[in-house]
This record gives structure tokens, C-alpha cells and sequence, in this order.
């Protein structure tokens, strides 16, 4: 996500805190802050799709989705 994105979040949450916010700006935040949480999650994603547990033996098993 683009720092002037991040940017826009954090002025409209100091402005919710401060003065309030008109129905088009709580409608950008919440676009805004969905887009950052798709965002994070891909890149948690990515991160542990390259990850690996050593055991004590010394065996590399990767890491597996947990199942439901």
C-alpha cells in the first residue's frame, strides 16, 4: 500500500477523534482501512508460505494452513 494511502487513514482517524467526519469521508476510511487489511494479509501470506519449522533432528517441514 502507498504511504500517501496510510497517510489519508491516519489524518481521517486524528480528524474522527478531533471534529467528526462527514458520511463521504467515514465511506473513503473504510474503503482505506479495508484496503491496508487485504494488503497485510497478503503479504502474512507471503511471508509464511516461505517459512520453515526445524525440529530437533534437524528436519525442515514447511509450514501447512491450518485445517478447519
Amino acid at each position: 500500500m502507498e504511504q500517501a494511502k496510510i497517510d489519508r487513514i491516519n489524518f481521517l482517524a486524528r480528524k474522527s477523534r478531533s471534529e467528526g467526519l462527514t458520511d463521504a469521508e467515514k465511506e473513503e476510511q473504510a474503503l482505506l482501512r479495508r484496503e491496508y487489511i487485504d494488503s497485510f494479509k497478503r503479504s502474512l501470506v507471503g511471508q509464511l508460505e516461505n517459512t520453515y519449522i526445524v525440529d530437533e533432528k534437524g528436519n525442515k517441514k514447511k509450514v501447512e494452513r491450518k485445517k478447519k
